[in-house]
């Protein structure tokens, strides 16, 4: 890119300045000729001046060096001419018009190029020409020198330029070197390491912040996917450790194994092993998807609700109070939707103390859905993290009673993949409550 820089820039430059270089000399011919006519113009105008009051000489004064000639003409005769071309025929014929400009070659005093100018008289004795004629060497040297000094002065200048334009870009391109060669160097296992931030706010220190940035979010990425790897080893070996002593220990005494007890707790163990791992393919799938909003069909909210609610109260852990539940319809995936209702639902089940109320309604074009609880509700200083991964705000609970720390995590990442929002009200309480929030169709999302 430097070279490609360095070589199309010289080139511009070089036919910039040879442009100007052939305008400025033929500007300053252009000058001089026209500087050399007003000359002949004011000889011609002594002359007339004299034939007007009858005293010009055979032999023209003021005239006659080698650079300049002069002649009358009347008729075919010359009547006067100056020293260096007296005798000679006329140099031109009579001009069409009163008077005329014209360069001439070949007279015959001189072979070189002349600037000849020529007028007409009506005189009482006949027509009157008078040629005057001034050499043009004199134009035709400056214009050669300053020709040959800006042909000299183009290349010379070109390769100052080049020169510095070499310099300048590789000033400007060190920086996307230093980011190119840090970033070359970067690894899967040093994520945590950022490319140089040049000063100022131009492209470049813009095009580093915004490789700092995405540095950040594949550096978060790979530590949540770190995480995520070993928290669910450490989720699922729980259990098939568990799973594994009992087996032995029946194995190691037969003859006081209790075979029942053992396929209860087996039965037991591998249904949280199938949840746990019903949860994790779930994350995963969410993961994967890297549309911006989810497509769906119509569905009747307030359903998967009361469907929940039945289902809650067959169990007979906790009171469900539904009385709250309004009719609600809305645009998106009934199967996330019910998974995600009822993650929140299981989890106000399991930290309730007698009672979890559910709420549904419109409000501004949303649906709002609220799980409230009576249990010990969730501590200021948990609120924040209750939505990460495997967090269990009490450790002493088994995956069994407990669950695996995932349920919210999902529940909040299929409401953001509607668009939502999944909160908890602070000022709530005893207990504690969720408040889930969803716009009823794609068209609401502005509003």
């Amino acid at each position: 890119m430097r070279k490609r820089i360095t070589a199309l820039a010289t080139l511009a430059v070089i036919a910039v300045l040879g442009a100007a270089s052939v305008a400025l000399v033929l500007s300053q011919r252009r000058l001089l000729t026209r500087q050399l006519d007003q000359s002949m113009i004011a000889l011609v105008d002594d002359v007339t001046a004299q034939i007007s009051e009858g005293r010009l000489p055979t032999t023209i004064t003021r005239l006659g060096e080698d650079d300049t000639m002069a002649q009358v003409v009347v008729g075919r005769t010359v009547v006067a001419a100056s020293a260096n071309i007296a005798g000679k025929p006329p140099v031109a014929p009579p001009p069409r018009s009163r008077q005329a400009i014209r360069t001439v070659t070949g007279l015959p005093h001189d072979d070189a190029a002349f600037r000849l100018v020529s007028r007409r008289l009506d005189q009482p004795e006949g027509q009157v020409v008078i040629h005057v004629a001034g050499i043009l060497e004199d134009v035709d040297d400056s214009t050669t020198v300053l020709a040959t000094s800006l042909s000299l002065a183009i290349p010379v200048v070109a390769t100052l330029l080049a020169a510095l334009i070499w310099l300048l870009v590789g000033r400007t391109l060190r920086p996307v070197e230093a980011i190119r060669a840090e970033v070359a160097d970067i690894g899967g296992s040093d994520l945590y390491r950022r490319v140089p931030v040049p000063p100022g706010d131009d492209e470049i220190g813009r095009l580093a912040r915004t490789m700092n940035t995405m540095l950040e979010r594949v550096d978060d990425a790979s530590q949540r996917q770190a995480r995520f790897v070993a928290d669910a080893s450490h989720e699922l070996r729980s259990p098939l450790t568990r799973i594994r002593s009992e087996l032995e220990v029946d194995l190691a005494h037969t003859e006081r194994a209790d075979l029942a007890a053992t396929h209860r707790s087996i039965l037991e163990e591998t249904v949280g092993l199938q949840h746990l791992v019903d949860d994790l393919l779930q994350l995963a799938r969410t993961d994967a998807v890297t549309s911006p909003g989810p497509a769906g069909d119509r569905v009747d909210l307030d359903d998967i609700v009361l469907a929940l609610a039945r289902r809650l109260r067959a169990d007979g852990r906790v009171v469900v109070d539904i009385t709250g539940v309004s009719p609600v319809q809305m645009v998106g995936h009934s199967a996330q939707l019910t998974r995600a209702v009822g993650n929140l639902a299981e989890n106000a089940v399991r930290h309730a103390t007698s009672t979890v109320t559910l709420t549904l309604g419109e409000l501004d074009h949303r649906a709002v859905l609220t799980v409230d609880d009576d249990g010990p509700g969730i501590p200021p200083e948990d609120r924040k993290r209750i939505f990460d991964r495997f967090t269990r705000l009490d450790q002493a609970r088994t995956t069994t009673a407990g669950g695996a720390g995932l349920g919210l995590a999902i529940a909040r990442e299929i409401v953001e993949r509607h668009s939502g929002t999944l909160v908890v009200d602070h000022q709530h309480q005893p207990g504690a409550r969720f408040v889930l929030t969803l716009p009823l169709s794609p068209e609401d999302l502005s509003s």
